[in-house]
């Protein structure tokens, strides 16, 4: 049978393999708005389902040698290579993807296969000195059923970077893929673990909407919830999961800075803001969502942002377009919503601010000030703020002043410069001479203050801390004797 063939998942989840859920859901291209399928949609019954058939299976996959987990990683990287062509068609055709970002987003997901193998593997305990005569150790042990929400902008992505390595260290998953992207999300890659040889029962994939989620971050036998998504949804889940209680691992919302100092290569720098911000229509955690350009150079950057906007045409990237539709018409009014006030409160509109459909057009505000919508709010659009900045102090005091902590870049030409800079400011990432977005599997990822609660993503021992318990063992020759 064809790989991914449409009569085996159509209307249905993934619980033990293609299953009927309470209800199902249309599959709908944002780009055309022609329906491309079916999926299930689930509730709370169907997350309970799929809890006791993780439980199930959990023990006997956690008792399996390290080497088992990880070469079932490594030939799912295998399948997915060979089956790339599929789920790059799926990103471009349900999630908005361009081509090159649909092909970007593949690669990062099979190098998560190969570090969750290789997060398999890893030392998983530690010899403790003790003051008596015994052997103190401590040791990571599987948590269990691993809870994973994820969202719609990088479906694939942002779900296999907690999907794998939880299911490398020995734990069952239950995915709750956004139903706007369920099956580039999760059911594709629930095809892909399956042909890889992952035993039955150990992963679900549960589309479905917010009660859905609440049963499953509720549920007394979920003890981690690892969620990406908004900040105002992982407040209302960290509320939920203290009740349980359980770990809750949030990677939400980014209103990212980008301090662009007087010295550096002016058109590299504005190369570097565009991709930043206009990247997948802006639909990005990590997006440039705060230009700060130093006033000696203020006016070149800003013209030159403007050109690259203005040469960027949003419209369906199956047929080429280098930016996609927004997911749906509530985020693209959010959007332009956003813009609008902020021209109406005194920024200039260099490029872009329309839309047609969901297309909206890369967008440039230019002298946007402290107090604008744009500056304050996270967009989750094409658009890139512009501020000015007169020196570090002042740039400082700008990025400080948000509530978010994700990601933060500067550009200088003393790199060192830049980096002693970057001691002053409160960020779970920064990068020197690069713009605010990337990712790597080796690398710890996660945000501070409203962004999230630290690096509980990427890196073997991120990993590790998030999916396993920390277990404390001692051992001596004989039992000692003791007064009473």
């Amino acid at each position: 049978m064809t790989f991914f063939a449409d009569k085996v998942w159509d209307g249905r989840g993934y619980i033990g393999g293609w299953t009927e859920l309470s209800a199902t859901s249309p599959v709908v291209s944002p780009a055309t708005g022609a329906t491309l399928g079916t999926v299930g949609y689930g509730g709370t019954l169907d997350i309970a389902a799929a809890v006791e058939r993780a439980r199930a299976a959990q023990g006997d996959w956690a008792a399996r040698p390290a080497q088992e987990r990880a070469e079932i990683m490594r030939r799912a990287a295998a399948v997915l290579e060979k089956q790339r062509a599929v789920v790059e068609r799926w990103l471009v055709d349900e999630a908005g993807s361009s081509h090159g970002k649909a092909a970007f987003e593949v690669g990062l997901v099979m190098s998560e296969f190969h570090h969750a193998a290789a997060t398999a593997m890893m030392p998983y305990g530690q010899l403790l000195r003790t003051s008596r005569p015994r052997l103190s150790l401590v040791r990571h042990r599987p948590v269990g059923v691993v809870g994973v929400i994820a969202p719609f902008n990088f479906p694939a992505i942002l779900a296999s970077r907690s999907v794998f390595p939880a299911l490398a260290l020995g734990n069952a998953v239950v995915l709750k893929p956004d139903p706007r992207t369920a099956v580039c999300g999760g059911l594709v890659l629930a095809a892909v673990l399956e042909e890889a040889g992952l035993p039955s029962g150990l992963l679900a994939v549960v589309p479905g909407g917010a009660d859905a989620g609440a049963a499953l971050v509720e549920h007394p036998q979920v003890p981690v919830i690892s969620f990406t998504g908004s900040t105002e949804a992982g407040r209302a889940i960290a509320e939920r999961g203290g009740r349980v209680p359980k770990r809750v691992h949030l990677e939400l919302g980014g209103n990212n800075a980008m301090i662009v100092m007087p010295d550096v290569d002016v058109p590299a720098a504005a190369a570097a803001g565009a991709w930043g911000s206009f990247l997948h229509q802006g639909q990005i955690c990590m997006t440039t969502g705060r230009h700060l350009v130093h006033a000696d150079i203020y006016d070149e950057y800003t013209a030159l942002l403007a050109e690259k906007a203005k040469a960027l045409v949003a419209g369906d990237p199956a047929s080429g377009a280098p930016l996609g539709p927004i997911i749906d018409e509530r985020q693209r009014d959010r959007v332009h919503g956003i813009v609008t006030q902020t021209a109406d409160a005194g920024a200039r509109l260099l490029a872009g601010g329309t839309y047609t459909d969901l297309f909206y057009q890369p967008t440039v505000l230019a002298d946007v000030e402290h107090g604008h919508p744009a500056f304050a709010e996270e967009i989750f659009g094409p658009v890139a703020p512009v501020l000015r900045f007169e020196d570090v102090d002042h740039a400082v005091e700008l990025v400080e002043s948000s509530e978010f902590g994700l990601s933060v870049s500067i550009l200088s030409r003393d790199a060192y410069r830049a980096f002693e800079l970057g001691d002053r400011i409160s960020s779970g990432i920064l990068h020197i001479n690069d713009q605010t977005v990337d990712d790597e599997a080796e690398a710890p990822f996660g945000g501070t203050g409203y962004s999230g609660t630290g690096a509980r993503f990427g890196g073997h021992e991120a990993n590790i801390e998030a999916f396993t318990d920390a277990q404390w063992v001692t051992i001596q020759s004989r039992i000692e004797p003791y007064p009473f």
